[in-house]
């Protein structure tokens, strides 16, 4: 498997084990949390594409401006940019997602008129994920969120920033490390959890990373994982 291959080396330190501890240490982060219902894959592609950077609350209502304004990936990808720079200006980088997903889009609507992207469920995941990857925009945060939070439900592991740092100072990667190899790592080492499984140790993470792992200040004495990180040995 390519994930097992390419990854083997970095589990010297950092393992099945170790994740496992921290799945369930960070479990009670998903109190009360009810995962959205699942879009289909071009619904979670576009929402992914446009939430970089960008506050939850705010990326889903622009989401949710863009649907309500073109009802249709086929519309959607036949709009004017600066329309949908409108519909979105309130996210990060406004203007280049709105140029990335009309491209993307329409990408897409050449190779498959219908928009319909289930066939990626049956592809190998390497090939599913280097489909995605090739679009405008679209990188491995992208590609990982479109096949595992969507109703494809494919096992990978979504990294936005908040779960790449949280990572980082567990000691899974290198500080200097990319959200990928966060996502290649995870990925092969829980090669028998379910996409339920990856999706929600990514919003247990994700909200660890937005509430107590911040990027400044860091509030290590409350975080469930603190015997855990090296990070918080340090400071203590």
């Amino acid at each position: 498997m390519f994930y097992a291959r390419r990854m083997q080396a970095r589990f010297d330190f950092c393992g099945r084990n170790e994740i496992e501890r921290w799945r369930a240490a960070l479990s009670p982060l998903l109190a009360g949390v009810e995962l959205s219902r699942r879009r289909k894959p071009v619904g979670q592609l576009v929402k992914s594409l446009i939430s970089g950077r960008t506050r939850d609350a705010v990326s889903l209502a622009a989401y949710r401006r863009l649907g309500s304004r073109y009802r249709s990936a086929a519309r959607l990808a036949e709009a004017p940019v600066e329309g949908v720079r409108q519909a979105i200006a309130d996210v990060t980088f406004a203007e280049a997602k709105a140029g990335w997903l009309i491209a993307a889009l329409r990408r897409i609507g050449r190779e498959r008129p219908d928009f319909a992207l289930d066939f990626l469920g049956d592809l190998p995941l390497d090939d599913a994920l280097a489909w995605l990857e090739r679009l405008p925009g679209v990188g491995r945060k992208v590609a990982a969120s479109t096949l595992n939070a969507s109703t494809l439900d494919r096992p990978v592991f979504i990294v936005d920033s908040h779960v790449l740092r949280v990572m980082a100072r567990l000691g899974l990667v290198g500080a200097h490390a990319e959200a990928r190899a966060v996502s290649e790592a995870v990925t092969a080492a829980m090669n028998d959890w379910a996409g339920e499984d990856f999706l929600r140790f990514h919003v247990a993470a994700k909200r660890l990373g937005q509430t107590l792992c911040r990027p400044e200040a860091p509030g290590c004495a409350a975080c469930p994982l603190a015997r855990e990180c090296p990070g918080a040995r340090l400071t203590s």
